[in-house]
């Protein structure tokens, strides 16, 4: 038996998270690598497009996780806590939370990659936009280049930049054919 058809049988052809029974998919809890059942759940396209996209998401779905953080499956508590947790600032999870009991391995995995993103550099630009590896960026002062004799004006379009990943006020990018170091300060997000 394959291990999408293990965790169909498993979870009874339904969402492990919501209990919906469309467009059912495997999803793999990170930072698991999906070598077993036990690491993997079955979801629906609702429940992953709002696991994927944490800007999107409606707190109500995910009012179905006080019944589906009882789940004995340690992939589904993890989700489940991992939800609440994003969703905290609601109100009603917290007490979700509270009531919601992981033993140590599966409290550590479902804490693994909030700790991770903690330690992550975060690039912001001069309004407090996040800056991506591949955006375009704005300068929003005169910049003089040291070491290349010139100034970056105003204005300048600084295409698909890159990120300083230990400094999170440097990206680099090319004005006049030329890789600088600028400091995210002087620039803005292009939309």
């Amino acid at each position: 038996m394959s291990l999408e058809q293990d965790l169909h049988s498993r979870s009874h052809e339904q969402c492990e998270l919501c209990g919906a029974t469309d467009s059912l998919s495997m999803y793999i809890v990170p930072p698991k690598s999906g070598d077993n059942a036990d690491e993997c759940i079955l979801i629906c396209s609702t429940c992953k497009h709002q696991i994927e996209n944490p800007d999107q998401m409606d707190p109500n779905h995910w009012r179905c996780l006080n019944d589906s953080m009882w789940s004995t499956v340690p992939a589904v508590q993890v989700m489940a806590w991992r939800m609440l947790d994003r969703l905290r600032g609601e109100g009603w999870p917290q007490d979700l939370i509270d009531m919601l009991y992981l033993d140590e391995e599966t409290s550590h995995w479902a804490k693994a990659l909030k700790e991770a993103e903690a330690g992550k550099v975060v690039h912001l630009d001069s309004n407090g936009a996040v800056l991506e590896a591949g955006d375009t960026v704005v300068l929003i002062q005169d910049l003089n280049v040291k070491g290349a004799n010139f100034t970056a004006k105003r204005g300048t379009a600084v295409r698909r930049i890159s990120l300083v990943a230990d400094n999170p006020e440097h990206i680099e990018g090319k004005v006049n054919d030329q890789r600088i170091v600028i400091l995210t300060k002087y620039v803005k997000k292009s939309k």
